[in-house]
Order: structure tokens, then sequence, then C-alpha cells
């Protein structure tokens, strides 16, 4: 009976592994097995191979057509002045940073104006229309207070509206006279 039981116990020892074992062997050889089929002319040439390869397809698929998008509707002039030049609109929320420049009047007077100086790049930036803040209250109290024509440094925020844009100012700096540069 002893005998018995040391051979149950050591047969699910000793089975196991061995099956485990065996499974390893047939999940290796199925691995090793090739995944396609053999060609169809096992005795092919090479040149034959080639040949078939460069031979064209029956059918050629057709060529992708180019997509027609509608046209803008949001591009007209961001100009100010009548009968000045049409220019694109600039994207609301796009930020214009240190940029100098005079402030004026509209051609109606309604209106306040900062005319960019020129940055020797595109130089067709139109003039925008300030919306009403203390930082243009501000400005005009520098223009009032001053007998020159004040050029200013501004950075705000562009707004666009019935496509015209807008600029919110953030920051405003009076350019002295003269400026030493080293």
């Amino acid at each position: 009976m002893k005998k018995n039981g040391r051979l149950s116990i050591l047969l699910p020892a000793i089975l196991l592994p061995a099956i485990l074992l065996v499974g390893g062997f047939i999940s290796m050889a199925a691995a090793q097995s090739p995944a396609t089929a053999p060609s169809n002319s096992p005795d092919a040439s090479a040149s034959d191979m080639l040949d078939r390869m460069l031979k064209p397809a029956g059918q050629a698929p057709a060529p992708l057509q180019p997509i027609t998008y509608p046209a803008q509707t949001n591009q007209a002039t961001a100009a100010v002045a009548p009968g000045a030049t049409t220019q694109p609109t600039v994207r609301e929320g796009t930020f214009v940073v240190d940029r100098t420049g005079r402030l004026s009047k509209s051609a109606d007077g309604q209106q306040v104006i900062f005319t960019f100086d020129s940055d020797g790049r595109a130089m067709q930036d139109p003039p925008l229309i300030i919306l009403p803040n203390l930082k243009l209250e501000v400005m005009e109290q520098a223009v009032a207070g001053s007998n020159r024509d004040l050029r200013f440094r501004v950075t705000g925020m562009l707004t666009e509206y019935r496509n015209h844009n807008y600029l919110l100012l953030d920051k405003v700096v009076v350019i002295p006279d003269v400026v030493q540069q080293f």
C-alpha cells in the first residue's frame, strides 16, 4: 500500500511536465511550418518569376480625383480706408505682439485706428480698428497731451466682426522720440 501511495504521488508529478513538454514540441513544429502555400511551379526560373511580376495587372485602379472645396466666404477686406486693396481678415484670437504704429481717426471720425509701421517683411498689415478700453484711453490722453506725432508699441488680441479685424489692447507703451541703440 505504501508503494501504491508513492506511485500515485509521483505519477502526476512526472506526467504533467511530460505533457507540457510534448505540447511545446508540437507548437514549435507548427510555428516552423510555412505560412504560405508553395508556388505552383517549383521548377520556375528566376527570369520566369521576374516576367510574371513585371507583367501589367489586368485592371488598374482609377486615380483619385481632387476634392473641390467651397469658396471661403470669410475672405473679405480687412482694410479700413475706402478703396484700399483687399486683404483677408486674420483669424480671431491671433495675437499682435510688440508691434509699433500710430494712432489716428477713421475717415468718418467715429473710430480710432491703429496704423502699423512697416516691419520690413510683408508691409501689408492693414490698419486695425481699436476696441474701446482703458488702454485706448491712455493712448488718446498721451496724444492729446503731446505736440508731436506719437508712436506706440502695442500688444493685443485680434477679434473679427462682419469681415473686419479689431484690436483689443493688452499693453501700450509710448516710444520715446530718440531711442538710443548701442
